[in-house]
C-alpha cells in the first residue's frame, strides 16, 4: 500500500492529535504518501483532502482537539453518501484509511470497508464505550479534568455545607462517572448501568452529615434516568441540605492529553499503519491488558460491554 489517509470523526477527544502525528510519521517512514482529510466524513464527501508531511504534524503531540477538525455527517449516513465517500478515496488514489473516532465513526468505517476500502479504526472518544479496547483515546484526560473540577467544587461545597451534583459526559456508558467517583471520593455515583436508588443516595448524605462531613459530592453520568436538576431538587427536599448542580459539559473534551492518552494514541496509530502497509483487512485497533490488539471491524462492534461492578461496589464501601 503506497497511499493512505487519516481522518477524525464525531466528538473530539484529547489524544487525537497524537494519533494523527503517529499515522503521518509512521506512514512516511514506510515510504507511503499520507493524506489528511478535514472535517471527518463530511470533509471526505467534499474532497477536503491534502497531502501531509512530517512538518504538518510538528508541535501537536501535546495539544487537545484535532488539527484535522471533525464533524458529524448526515450525508454520510446514507447509502449514497458512503458510496460517494469510497469513490472520493479512489479519485485521490487512496488505498487505505485510518479513522479516529467513536462508535458511530466505526460503523461508518465498516460501511466503507464493504465498498472495498481498507479501514483501520482507532478508539477516539472520551466515553470509553468501545468494548474491544480496555480504554479509549481521551478517556483518561477527561477523567482527570473531572477530578480537577471535583477538587475545586469540594472547596466551595465545604464552605457552604452544601451537596453538589456533578454531571459528567459518557452518553450511555458510566465509566467517566465511575472512575472519577472512585478517585474523587464521591458519596455516590449514578450511572446508566445501575438503577438509581435515591433513598440510598440521600441516606449516605444524611449519615455523612451526622459524622461531621461538611459537604457531599454526587457524580451523575449524563445517561442516567433523571436530570441533574431533578436529582438536586429531590436530594434537597429529602435531606434538608442545600444542593446545587454543576454540568461540566464540553469542558471534559478539552485540555492537553495525559501520558496514558498520548501513549495509547501513538501505539495504536503505529499499529494501524503497520497493518495497512502489510495489506491487512480492515481492523479495529486498541489496547487490551497492556498490549496492542486488532480485531475485525464486525467483531469489534459486536463485543458486549462489561460493566465493572467491583469498582462500583467499592465506591459505596469507601464513601461510608
Amino acid at each position: 500500500m503506497k497511499r493512505i489517509a487519516v481522518l477524525t470523526s464525531g466528538g473530539d477527544s484529547p489524544g487525537m492529535n497524537a494519533a494523527i502525528r503517529a499515522v503521518v510519521r509512521c506512514g512516511i517512514d514506510k515510504g507511503m504518501e499520507v493524506y489528511g482529510i478535514s472535517r471527518g466524513y463530511e470533509g471526505l464527501l467534499d474532497g477536503e483532502i491534502r497531502q501531509m508531511d512530517r512538518n504538518s504534524v510538528g508541535d501537536i503531540l501535546h495539544r487537545g482537539g484535532t488539527i484535522l477538525k471533525t464533524a458529524r455527517s448526515e450525508r454520510f449516513r446514507t447509502a449514497d453518501g458512503v458510496k460517494k465517500g469510497a469513490e472520493m478515496l479512489r479519485t485521490f488514489g487512496i488505498e487505505g484509511l485510518v479513522v479516529i473516532g467513536g462508535d458511530g465513526s466505526m460503523r461508518g468505517a465498516r460501511e466503507l470497508s464493504q465498498h472495498g476500502v481498507t479501514v483501520m479504526c482507532l478508539p477516539g472518544t472520551i466515553d470509553n464505550d468501545l468494548n474491544y479496547s480496555d480504554f479509549t483515546i481521551g478517556f483518561d484526560t477527561a477523567v482527570n479534568t473531572v477530578l480537577e473540577a471535583i477538587t475545586k467544587l469540594r472547596d466551595t461545597s465545604s464552605a457552604h455545607d452544601r451537596t453538589t451534583v456533578i454531571e459528567v459526559m459518557g452518553r450511555h456508558c458510566g465509566d467517566i462517572a465511575m472512575y472519577a467517583g472512585l478517585a474523587g471520593g464521591a458519596e455516590a455515583v449514578l450511572v446508566p448501568e445501575v438503577p438509581v436508588d435515591i433513598n440510598e443516595v440521600c441516606r449516605r448524605i444524611i449519615e455523612g452529615s451526622h459524622r461531621g462531613k461538611l459537604h457531599s459530592i454526587i457524580i451523575k453520568a449524563e445517561g442516567t434516568e433523571m436530570t441533574s436538576g431533578e436529582l438536586a431538587r429531590l436530594i434537597e427536599s429529602r435531606t434538608g441540605k442545600e444542593t446545587r448542580k454543576v454540568v461540566l459539559g464540553y469542558l471534559q473534551r478539552g485540555g492537553n492529553p495525559t501520558l496514558n492518552d498520548r501513549t495509547l494514541a501513538t501505539l495504536t496509530a503505529a499499529k494501524a499503519v503497520e497493518l495497512l502497509y502489510a495489506d491487512s483487512t480492515s481492523k479495529a485497533v486498541g489496547m487490551s491488558q497492556g498490549a496492542v490488539v486488532a480485531y475485525d471491524l464486525e467483531d469489534a462492534l459486536t463485543m458486549p460491554k462489561e460493566f465493572n461492578q467491583n469498582i462500583y461496589d467499592l465506591i459505596s464501601i469507601l464513601s461510608k
